[in-house]
């Protein structure tokens, strides 16, 4: 986490660089050629080895509701982390094809209930599908 205090020092490191580099440039007009070209390669091997600032994640708290989760950043979310992160993905996929399975089994229970009765009434199958067995049913009933 950067704080006002880093970033005021790394200004004030950058303003002290920019006076630096001026002061050697209005020291290197009076310089033969040769010693201007080593400061010149010089500066540029000082420039390589700067130090480059990198990107870093910050810890973050993220609140829902009433629940709050620490949410990791950096170089700590390594690859377990990432593949522990996937776990509840693959249990809800698991929980999703055996809840799929489980109906799939009862709705062909429920057929197999509903074509044994069929099968073994006294009335054929074949009663329930004629148009005049369904009259004949209306008039029992009335």
């Amino acid at each position: 986490m950067t704080t006002t205090h880093e970033l005021t020092a790394e200004s004030l490191e950058n303003q002290m660089g920019r006076r630096i580099a001026a002061r050697l440039d209005q020291a290197s007009n009076g310089v033969s050629h040769d010693i201007s070209e080593r400061l010149r390669i010089a500066r540029s091997m000082a420039l390589d080895k700067r130090r480059v600032l990198k990107p870093q994640m910050a810890t973050e708290v993220s609140s829902v509701g009433n629940a709050a989760a620490l949410q990791l950043g950096g170089d700590h979310f390594n690859m377990w982390n990432r593949m522990a992160s996937l776990f509840p993905l693959l249990a809800l996929l698991i929980g999703l094809l055996a809840i799929n399975v489980i109906q799939d089994e009862r709705r062909a229970f429920e057929i197999a209930e509903v074509d044994a009765e069929l099968l073994t009434d006294d009335l054929p199958p074949d009663a329930y599908t004629d148009p005049g067995f369904a009259q004949f049913l209306r008039v029992q009933q009335e």
